[in-house]
């Protein structure tokens, strides 16, 4: 049984403020480059990271005293303790300044920015947004809202994922497809420092969370969106780029990457093996 949820007390979290420093090695350009189906080459100093190597800086990390059972750090601290189980990526929204690049020494500065509680089909649902900005010693090279969802537990017998998939979009106008294997899911979370346990732990996944299989992350079906949209753009990085979860992408078949041209840019998403969107995002400039 879930814990009893005390808002109020949940929001005093609201206006706190984090600042960490973080440096874009060679190495983490090269293996970004790997999962996101990229030429790896051999980056050098000043060449430019992919555009979402900042979700590979600046991260948490705690003594393993310290991990709670779902893999993340314990709750409290820096995000509110939350007191619902389950935690995952919701979306956001990410302004594209001036590009990282191998050799700079990068500033996040965080501050949680709202905290609501709804409910929703599966249960009781805890929104957290967070404004991040990364900088480097050029100024501003990104900006970003993050949003992140906690969620209840399913019953016992309960299958987790939505009994209604959202619809299928229209015929892809630019599609990649790629397999989404436990292998990528663990490059993924290592350059991440990612100990979520959904994303390699199939028995935790499966048993306690109530999921088919192994997800994919969030910020990697993100990232590949971002990659192919600036690759229809060339090579130029979205000013802005909306995104949300729509459903889980699990393991063990091909996704698919998308993008139809619209009037203000492109609309992007992924989808699962039978075609149905499991992220959504646009894309402007």
């Amino acid at each position: 049984m879930t814990e009893a949820i005390d808002v109020n007390h949940l929001r005093q979290w609201i206006g706190r403020t984090e600042e960490k420093t973080d440096v874009v090695t060679a190495h983490l350009v090269a293996g970004l480059r790997s999962v996101l189906f990229l030429d790896v080459g051999k980056p050098r100093e000043g060449d430019a990271a992919p555009f979402t190597a900042h979700w590979c800086l600046t991260l948490p990390v705690v003594p393993m005293s310290e991990v709670g059972p779902d893999g993340h750090p314990t709750r409290g601290g820096f995000l509110p303790p939350v007191p619902l189980p389950r935690r995952m990526w919701a979306g956001g929204e990410i302004s594209f300044i001036e590009p990282l690049r191998v050799g700079d020494v990068v500033t996040r500065s965080s501050t949680i920015k709202e905290l609501n509680l709804k409910s929703g089909s599966t249960g009781l649902l805890c929104f957290v947004s967070v404004d991040h900005v990364f900088s480097t010693s050029r100024g501003v090279a990104t900006r970003e809202r993050h949003d992140i969802v906690y969620r209840e537990m399913p019953a016992a017998g309960q299958n987790a994922t939505p009994a209604k998939p959202p619809a299928t979009p229209a015929i892809a106008e630019h599609s990649e497809r790629h397999l989404a294997d436990p292998v990528l899911l663990f490059r993924y979370s290592a350059l991440t420092f990612n100990g979520h346990r959904i994303h390699y732990d199939r028995d935790y996944v499966t048993k306690v969370e109530g999921y088919p299989g192994l997800i994919v992350h969030g910020p990697l079906q993100a990232a590949l969106l971002i990659e192919l949209a600036a690759k229809l753009h060339g090579g130029k990085a979205p000013a802005t780029f909306v995104y949300r979860g729509l459903q889980p992408l699990f393991d063990g078949s091909e996704f698919s990457v998308n993008a139809n041209e619209i009037s203000t840019g492109l609309d992007l998403w992924t989808a699962n093996a039978k075609g149905e969107p499991t992220m959504r995002g646009t894309a402007s400039w």
